[in-house]
């Protein structure tokens, strides 16, 4: 039983304030009301990541977009990599030409996917234009938004890290992919030699602190993580139209490096916690509510991709995610400060 000690009618009126205000938060939030909780932790930064620069504004995974991104305000460029014959690392997000973003030295659009960038020497790789979709394919009206840059190169890593230098942005983020296919080794490096590459950049650089390491095929986290464990990996996965979990079938799948869903009762979650995953990044379409809840009770961050939609936005914020990357930054940045949530620094540079 309480036992209430004198006190004046000051402290008392102190008291029942504080306890409405405690109230007050309580129903703000959702709870107890009938209302939806917003589950986003506002003590830990957000990580707003911007794809592939800013995909929805500028020519993807160039220095145009990464300078957008910078200059809006990110924690995170996330971009994906590729290698050259001749060991440069480059930024693209296939591994082979695309015809929807790449023209030739001579200006005119490439007629088909490749050759692939692991055939090619940087020089040669220079000398494509990809500043601009292509117009009237189905990609481009994705993203109406998008200024064409004419003239635009395909940029190194070393070159991104030097954009955000240039900015004066000593906090921001890199959260790059490598990109390759288990299916198609001719195509890239292999996981080891194209992890070898990338962390010499990163390292060289002085961004090793600052970069995350991703990939959909996860020998390369694998590898990524016995030579370097300073440096932070991030599982990615997809569910939705993608060969890479294979929930049900008999089996581990290519990409997992030996490990099978099914050996963890299709736990996706569980199968990255197994694999030594601290970060799971998969397609926000995939997630729910309860697996966001249980990779937070394993200790995984959550990472969600492409979130580009402010309704999509806001779910994935009710739902607690830790961050998330999207082609749309500013739109992004809207969402967080409608919540009063921290944002990014904006550091504005010119590419």
């Amino acid at each position: 039983m309480a036992t209430w000690s004198v006190c004046s009618r000051g402290s008392l009126r102190s008291g029942m304030l504080a306890l409405r205000a405690v109230w007050f938060i309580f129903v703000m939030a959702g709870f107890g009301t009938g209302g939806e909780a917003t589950a986003v932790d506002t003590k830990k930064a957000f990580d707003l990541q911007g794809h592939r620069g800013a995909r929805g504004l500028a020519p993807e995974n160039t220095l145009v977009a990464f300078a957008r991104a910078l200059s809006l305000g990110v924690s995170t460029l996330e971009l994906d990599l590729a290698v050259t014959k001749d060991g440069v690392v480059v930024v693209s997000h296939d591994p082979l030409l695309n015809p929807d973003v790449t023209r030739g030295p001579d200006g005119q659009w490439i007629e088909k996917h490749g050759p692939s960038f692991f055939s090619l020497a940087f020089e040669e790789v220079r000398k494509l234009d990809v500043g601009r979709l292509r117009p009237g394919t189905g990609y481009a009206a994705q993203f109406p938004d998008q200024l064409p840059v004419d003239g635009t190169r395909i940029p190194t890593l070393v070159e991104v890290c030097a954009l955000a230098k240039k900015a004066g942005n000593e906090t921001v983020r890199f959260n790059i992919e490598t990109k390759l296919d288990p299916g198609k080794p001719n195509e890239t490096p292999g996981p080891e030699p194209f992890v070898d590459a990338v962390l010499e950049v990163v390292r060289a650089a002085g961004a090793a602190s600052r970069t995350t390491i991703q990939s959909f095929d996860w020998r390369t986290l694998r590898y990524a993580q016995k030579i370097a464990p300073d440096i932070a990996t991030v599982y990615l996965t997809e569910q939705q139209g993608h060969d890479q979990i294979q929930v049900g079938r008999p089996g581990p799948s290519p990409w997992l490096a030996g490990f099978d869903v099914d050996d963890y009762g299709g736990s996706v979650p569980r199968l990255v916690q197994a694999a030594g995953g601290k970060t799971w990044s998969p397609l926000f379409r995939d997630l729910t509510r309860e697996s966001v809840a249980e990779a937070h009770r394993l200790g995984l961050t959550v990472i969600p991709w492409t979130v580009n939609r402010a309704e999509e936005m806001e779910s994935m914020l009710d739902w607690g995610v830790d961050g998330f990357i999207t082609d749309r930054p500013d739109l992004g940045r809207a969402t967080l400060a409608k919540r009063n949530l921290p944002l990014p620094a904006s550091t504005p540079v010119s590419p």
